[in-house]
């Protein structure tokens, strides 16, 4: 019982989605809450903004995220005169994949880039109602 709570589908899916870091000095971190009615992934994208942040969904429910920032353009809108004497935030770029459950509404996934941070919301699917009791009428035709 308790290795299915700690290493559960949520958490097998957690940690088969690789993070993949490349000109950054920390990873993106990530959360993961579950409600009754959605997934909510939030993702520290410091320097991001919307136009610098992808948001798809794959085949097999996997939602991949990508964010590519450009140091070269950042330097280009400074002066033309001025010297660059360090050049340490550079946005670089990042990518993950997160294997999403079966119950997920795919068609109304949403995404927001706000204050450095990714919130992408994964409605599920209504878990369908218990049928109440009730008398059913017999007839002598279908």
């Amino acid at each position: 019982m308790a290795e299915s709570f700690f290493f559960g589908d949520p958490f097998r899916r957690l940690f088969w989605s690789p993070l993949v870091l490349a000109g950054s000095s920390s990873p993106a971190a990530m959360d993961w809450v579950e409600t009754p009615s959605s997934h909510i992934f939030k993702i520290d994208v410091p320097g991001f903004g919307r136009e610098d942040v992808k948001v798809q969904l794959e085949e097999g429910n996997v939602l991949s995220i990508r964010a590519e920032g450009s140091a070269a353009a950042a330097k280009e809108e400074q002066h033309k005169e001025a010297v660059w004497h360090v050049a340490e935030r550079g946005k670089g770029s990042f990518s993950r994949q997160i294997a999403l459950p079966d119950n997920v509404r795919a068609d109304h996934i949403k995404a927001q880039v706000e204050n450095g941070v990714l919130t992408v919301v994964v409605p599920k699917e209504p878990i369908p109602s218990k049928p109440k009791p009730r008398t059913i009428a017999v007839s002598s035709k279908l």
